[in-house]
């Protein structure tokens, strides 16, 4: 009794720290995205259609070095303003990765956006792997700076969306977002970021990185980019990192995760907006107890907005880090509920 009394007073504690960050936690984000805005320069090529769908390749200006590629999907006989999906692949993929959902998306009236994140598909010489985005994730350990590990992709989403609004077939109020494991994470962000996204789908990816640091669970989160962080460890010269020495790289690579950007911190600013969350009972990327404190986070705001229907979640039974196919569906569902095709 007495442990489970401290456990309870331990997560108060807690909430009642998410709302302290919750005042500051959007402003502070975006000024750790924030950097000189550049003109879109948007390019945009039309490939053959296949199976009724319309197909665009485009590319446009992120910041001053980067540009954001990726590619739009509609039904050929889309008329009028419609509402589109964004979609984010996961570490190592491309917007290629995500063509399948893109279609699917598509064929319900959707225009779908599939877009490589910043070190992936047509962003990098070699158009595949991690490489590259593991060189960067150093580099930004040497010169802190960059965020090529979620933000700077969530900075390119928000880009996106610029250009989205200026097109003739979208309906700039309903955006929505979805995204698959780093893209899961880089969904929450961005939607908590960015209130232009209308509806937002997180798949695999709400975390407590905090909760992971504190309960000794933090190393498959860092796996998933473990040349970097090797690299990282021996420069430092450490012989067996610990969470103290997982901290000082987070601290430096991606400032904020585990406290005021966290998932518990940063899924309540997404209320009133419609967010589904969909994770796996045994996904140690996203321990569950983690994924639970987000869930509670989330739904007080939600309560407190009076918008209780519009957070939902999905927890997959017997499943570690994938996203089953009738959770892909009820994704789908989710946008059709929300943005009305």
């Amino acid at each position: 009794m007495k442990s489970s009394l401290r456990l309870h007073a331990a997560v108060l504690c807690w909430l009642t720290a998410l709302s302290v960050f919750a005042a500051d936690s959007r402003a502070d984000f975006l000024k750790t995205l924030d950097r000189p805005r550049v003109a879109l320069a948007a390019q945009v090529n039309e490939l053959p259609a296949t199976n009724g769908l319309t197909q665009f390749y485009f590319s446009l200006a992120s910041d001053a070095k980067e540009r954001v590629t990726g590619l739009l999907l509609k039904a050929a006989e889309s008329t009028g303003r419609r509402p589109v999906v964004i979609a984010l692949h996961g570490t190592g993929g491309s917007k290629n990765n995500m063509l399948a959902l893109g279609r699917k998306l598509a064929d319900k009236g959707f225009i779908a956006v599939a877009m490589d994140g910043r070190y992936h598909g047509d962003r990098i010489k070699s158009g595949k792997g991690t490489a590259e985005y593991n060189d960067a994730i150093v580099r930004a350990w040497r010169n802190p700076g960059e965020h090529p590990f979620y933000y700077d992709t969530v900075w390119d989403v928000m880009r996106l969306v610029d250009y989205l609004e200026t097109r003739d077939d979208v309906d700039p109020n309903r955006i929505g977002l979805i995204g698959i494991s780093k893209g899961g994470i880089e969904t929450y962000l961005a939607a908590a970021a960015d209130p232009r996204i209308a509806a937002a789908v997180s798949c695999i990816g709400a975390q407590s990185f905090r909760w992971g640091l504190e309960n000794n669970a933090w190393q498959t989160r860092v796996n998933t980019i473990e040349n970097a962080f090797t690299n990282v460890v021996k420069e430092a010269g450490v012989e067996s990192p610990d969470a103290a020495f997982a901290r000082k790289f987070y601290d430096r690579v991606v400032p904020g995760i585990y406290s005021q950007f966290d998932g518990p911190a940063i899924l309540p600013l997404i209320a009133p907006r419609p967010l589904l969350v969909i994770n796996g009972d045994t996904d140690a990327n996203t321990p569950l107890p983690g994924v639970q404190e987000c869930v509670e986070a989330a739904q007080k705001a939600y309560r407190a907005a009076k918008a209780e229907d519009h957070f939902a979640v999905r927890i997959q039974e017997k499943t570690g880090h994938q996203v089953k196919p009738e959770s892909e569906r009820a994704a789908i569902e989710w946008f059709v509920r929300w943005l009305k095709p």
